[in-house]
């Protein structure tokens, strides 16, 4: 068996890419990829700004250690139906940093406003075919400023809720909360609250965490993945 550790694993090259669809949204494009054992294949790339979105907690009258969660309530075509989801948007202001974005998207898509932000985690939702990369924080010190009027038919649709956060979790778990952000961000807030900040957590106010690189391969000092020794 050889050590997972030393073992030097081939580069996946890009030799050609070619752009076949340009929306307002997403672009696709077809890149060319020289695989391991040296044969080409096809892979179809969709070209996506990254995001951000924000699990904003309110413990202002929750009465004990069950903040309230601020969730949104939106009409997602391709599921035909509602699904609650985090507050979220597209990183697709030049020059805005990424918490500036959550703050922006927080007050435009609920109408609140918050003093204190964390970064809860970063999460690839599609990462077998879109190079997007969701940054989600962790929003407290909540106040009341109001939604400003809606951009287009789309936010004015969509609905603010408002419940504790353990129910959220419960609907994560039992399958009424669906979307990858929201699924993600609700766990990672309940267990920072439940035991305490630990790995990426921490204050973004003076500037971003490194992002996570499109060009990455694994995680430097991790262990290997359980079942992935060579055999």
């Amino acid at each position: 068996m050889s050590d997972p550790a030393t073992t030097v694993r081939p580069l996946f090259s890009v030799t050609s890419s070619r752009r076949v669809f340009d929306g307002a949204v997403t672009a696709v494009r077809i890149d060319d990829v020289v695989m391991p054992d040296g044969r080409t294949a096809k892979r179809e790339v969709v070209e996506h700004d990254n995001a951000v979105a924000i699990v904003a907690l309110d413990a202002s009258d929750s009465g004990g250690p069950n903040p309230w969660v601020i969730l949104i309530e939106q009409y997602r075509h391709p599921l035909r139906r509602r699904l609650w989801e985090l507050p979220a948007g597209l990183m697709d202001v030049d020059g805005e940093r990424a918490q500036q974005t959550a703050a922006r998207e927080l007050v435009e898509e609920t109408g609140y406003a918050a003093a204190d932000w964390s970064v809860l985690v970063d999460v690839a939702p599609s990462p077998g075919f879109s190079e997007e990369i969701v940054r989600i924080f962790l929003a407290t010190g909540l106040s009341r400023v109001g939604r400003p009027h809606p951009g287009d038919h789309e936010e004015a649709e969509l609905r603010v809720v408002r419940v504790p956060l353990s129910t959220a979790v419960q609907a994560v778990l039992d399958g009424r909360i669906v979307n990858g952000m929201a699924v993600s961000g609700i766990l990672a807030a309940e267990r920072t609250l439940r035991e305490g900040p630990v790995g990426r957590v921490r204050d973004d106010s003076a500037g971003d965490l490194p992002w996570p690189s499109h060009a990455g391969s694994d995680i430097p000092g991790a262990p290997p993945l359980a079942g992935s020794e060579d055999r």
